[in-house]
């Protein structure tokens, strides 16, 4: 079975033990956190995967991950389980499918805002607003800058971007004056 159907698998059953217990939003916390600290961690990785490290000193480990990052019972249990069947590398991707599940279950589309510098929050609400009329759906705003861009903003919902900003409109006008 590909990596893929395994952690929709393992996405799929956590939001089902959340949905029963009807903390799936502190779920989807608590799984991303854990999923940031272990792929932040390149030490995390290659302790929890050296075959020649004790599987009790592994679970040692991830109980005390557990414990700094506050999870539930749920959650903890899910971790330790991916630990036993040496499956913690696909945590990221459990996690990402697990927020998009919950998403999807609650008509929320998530939006990633680029700009150079941070703006206005007037400007992201009007901006949310206008989101929220063209998908037909609740918007969640992600904001990063690059400053990069040198002005404008670039806008990413799933597929679909709007690129406003400078440095691409000055890259057409390259394009556009000096023909290859």
């Amino acid at each position: 079975m590909i990596a893929g159907n395994i952690s929709r698998r393992y996405a799929k059953a956590l939001l089902e033990l959340g949905s029963e217990a009807g903390n799936v939003d502190a779920i989807v916390t608590e799984t991303t956190s854990v999923a940031e600290t272990y792929a932040s961690s390149v030490e995390l990785q290659r302790v929890l995967g050296d075959p020649l490290v004790p599987h009790r000193v592994k679970k040692d480990i991830l109980s005390d991950v557990a414990a700094s990052l506050s999870l539930s019972a749920t959650t903890k249990n899910a971790v330790l389980l991916l630990g036993d069947r040496r499956r913690l590398r696909l945590l990221p991707e459990i996690a990402q499918l697990l927020r998009e599940m919950n998403d999807l279950q609650k008509g929320v589309v998530r939006a990633e805002v680029t700009s150079a510098v941070n703006l206005s929050e007037a400007f992201y609400e009007r901006l949310k607003m206008q989101l929220e009329t063209m998908t037909g759906k609740r918007v969640v705003l992600e904001r990063k800058t690059d400053p990069t861009l040198i002005a404008g903003v670039v806008t990413r919902i799933g597929d679909q971007v709007f690129d406003g900003s400078i440095k691409t409109r000055l890259a057409s006008l390259k394009n556009a004056l000096m023909p290859n």
